[in-house]
C-alpha cells in the first residue's frame, strides 16, 4: 500500500505539473528585487454590450504559492491555476516573494545553500517582508492595473507553503507589538482559503514535513523558538476573518494533522474555522485544473469573495 500511495502521489505531481504556464496580462513590481512582482490575470468575462448596464467588479484572488518556501519552486507553476480562477470570472494576483536558496543583500539569509538540489527553505526576514508588502501595495496597484477588480472584495489563497503565508498574512494584526509586519487592524479581506497548508509549526516540525521546512524557514534550531511567535499561524488566533481550509486526505507532503491541528487552535481561541476533507485526494489536485478539486476550490472561494 506505502507504494501504491507514493505512485498516486507522483501521478497528481505530474499531472498538476502538465500544465504549460500562462502568461499574465500584466506584471507590476512592489519593490526593488526581482522576485518583489505580481502577475495581473484579468477575469476571463465576455464584455458585456454597449447597451447593457457595467458589469460588476469582479472580486479578487490573491495566489500565493508553495514549494516549501525553496528557491526552485516559483509562481510560474501556479499560473495555470492563477488562469483557471480567471476563467471563473475572479481578478487574480500572482504573488511573488523571496524564497531560500537565494543570494540575500538583506540583513540575514535564513537560506544558506545545503546542495544545489535542497537548498534550505525560506529567507528571514525577506520572506515575510515580501508577502506584508505586497499585501499593502496591492489595493493601489490593483486600481492601476485590474479597473475591473474589487480590492474591497479580496480573498488571499496558497498551496501548501503558501497557504501558510495566506494565513499569516491574515494574522498581522496578531503578531507580537515589535513585529515589523504588525498592522493596527484586520487587513480588509473577505477571507482566507488555504491549501493543504502547513498551518502549525509544531505538528509541521514534528511530522517533518518537508524535509525540515519549518525549522529551516526561521533559521534552524537556535532561532525556532524565538521566531516562531511571529510566523506560526496557529499561535495567531482567532483573526476575525472567515477561513477556510481545504486538505487532501491521502496527502502525503502536508498531511491531514497539520490542517486539523490548526483548526483545532482555532476552536480552542473561539474561532471557527471551515475544513474540507477531500476524499482520495493529495497534496497536488487542489491546483490541478484537470482535477475535480480544484473545481471545490474554485466553489470554496467563490462562497467567500461573491
Amino acid at each position: 500500500m506505502p507504494d501504491d500511495a507514493a505512485a498516486r502521489a507522483a501521478a497528481e505531481e505530474e499531472s498538476a505539473f502538465s500544465h504549460p504556464p500562462v502568461d499574465p496580462d500584466a506584471t507590476a513590481a512592489y519593490g526593488d528585487h526581482p522576485d518583489q512582482v505580481i502577475d495581473f490575470y484579468a477575469p476571463r468575462t465576455p464584455e458585456p454590450a454597449s447597451s447593457a448596464p457595467p458589469a460588476p467588479l469582479s472580486p479578487l484572488v490573491v495566489v500565493l504559492h508553495g514549494g516549501a518556501w525553496r528557491a526552485p519552486y516559483d509562481r510560474r507553476h501556479m499560473t495555470p491555476f492563477a488562469d483557471y480562477l480567471a476563467r471563473r470570472g475572479f481578478a487574480v494576483a500572482n504573488v511573488e516573494y523571496r524564497r531560500g536558496g537565494q543570494s540575500s543583500g538583506g540583513q540575514e539569509s535564513g537560506a544558506q545553500e545545503s546542495g544545489a538540489a535542497n537548498p534550505v527553505a525560506g529567507r528571514w526576514p525577506d520572506t515575510f517582508d515580501d508577502v506584508a508588502a505586497a499585501l499593502d501595495a496591492l489595493p493601489a496597484l490593483v486600481r492601476e492595473i485590474l479597473p475591473h477588480a474589487d480590492p474591497r472584495r479580496m480573498v488571499v489563497t496558497g498551496h501548501s507553503a503558501g497557504g501558510h503565508l495566506a494565513l499569516w498574512a491574515a494574522a498581522r494584526h496578531l503578531l507580537p507589538d515589535d513585529a515589523p509586519w504588525r498592522t493596527a487592524r484586520p487587513v480588509p479581506l473577505r477571507g482566507v482559503v488555504a491549501l493543504a497548508p502547513i498551518a502549525d509549526f509544531a505538528i509541521a516540525e514534528k511530522l517533518d514535513v518537508c524535509g525540515g521546512a519549518v525549522r529551516q524557514l526561521l533559521g534552524g534550531d537556535d532561532r525556532f523558538p524565538e521566531r516562531q511567535p511571529y510566523a506560526d499561524p496557529a499561535l495567531l488566533l482567532p483573526t476575525g476573518i472567515a477561513t477556510t481550509l481545504v486538505q487532501g486526505r491521502t496527502d502525503l507532503d502536508v498531511p491531514q494533522a497539520v490542517a486539523e491541528s490548526y483548526a483545532d487552535a482555532a476552536a480552542k481561541a473561539g474561532e471557527v474555522v471551515g475544513l474540507t476533507l477531500l476524499e482520495d485526494v493529495g497534496h497536488f489536485p487542489l491546483i490541478d485544473p484537470a482535477a475535480d478539486a480544484c473545481a471545490v476550490v474554485a466553489e470554496e472561494i467563490a462562497q467567500l469573495a461573491w
